[in-house]
């Protein structure tokens, strides 16, 4: 489980393909992989990776074919950068939202715009994933969390404080270009229950009564 905290950004440094699947290398000269050991989960992108080699300021991670294809990791080469984040403990500030790091589809920027120090960003999501993207609720786009300022058909818009522009991937980032996305835990879940009211008692009256 992640935040959604980007702790900084790193660089691509190679990505060797076995057959349909690749290994990926990674490296920051910020990220502190003393804290890291073999085995332990690292977001790249949003999407949670397991370190299979680390050095002092690299590690690397095995990507499945059906990673590459469910998410943006597979279109990465070599320079590019990547936002990175370790996995939370129980001591960890949640300072963003839980994030599982398992990607639900691929969005498309569409515009951004300045809107005073900020940007508002528009992105295109796919229209299954729609269902679960609530104004003011939380959206995890690249491994970042964000609030979602609002919703318009298939696409939503957030605004990118002068923080996460300097902290993240995000400022570079040019219409057309693709995004992972993963939707709020709590609406999966909330959408699971729903669907076997019966079993689990949960019903939209229910939640009316309680104030959602």
């Amino acid at each position: 489980m992640f935040t959604g905290i980007i702790e900084t950004t790193g660089t691509l440094r190679a990505c060797d393909t076995h057959g349909d699947d690749s290994t990926l290398t990674i490296a920051s000269q910020a990220f502190d992989f003393a804290r890291c050991a073999l085995g332990d989960s690292i977001a790249v992108n949003g999407v949670c990776l397991t370190a299979t080699a680390l050095g002092a300021d690299w590690f690397s991670a095995d990507v499945s074919a059906e990673t590459l294809r469910l998410t943006t990791l597979g279109d990465l080469n070599p320079g590019a950068a990547v936002n990175l984040e370790r996995a939370l403990t129980l001591a960890t500030p949640l300072g963003g939202h839980l994030v599982s790091g398992h990607v639900d589809g691929v969005g498309e920027l569409i515009d951004r715009v300045p809107e005073a120090r900020s940007e508002r960003l528009t992105i295109a999501a796919p229209r299954a994933l729609m269902r679960y993207i609530a104004a003011k609720g939380s959206i995890t786009v690249d491994g970042i969390s964000l609030t979602v300022n609002g919703v318009d058909g298939d696409t939503f818009h957030v605004n990118i404080v002068p923080h996460t522009q300097a902290r993240t991937t995000l400022a570079g980032l040019r219409s057309g270009a693709r995004v992972n996305l993963e939707a709020d835990l709590i609406a999966r879940y909330l959408e699971r229950l729903l669907q076997a009211p019966q079993e689990s008692g949960l019903t939209l009256d229910t939640l009316r009564q309680h104030g959602y």
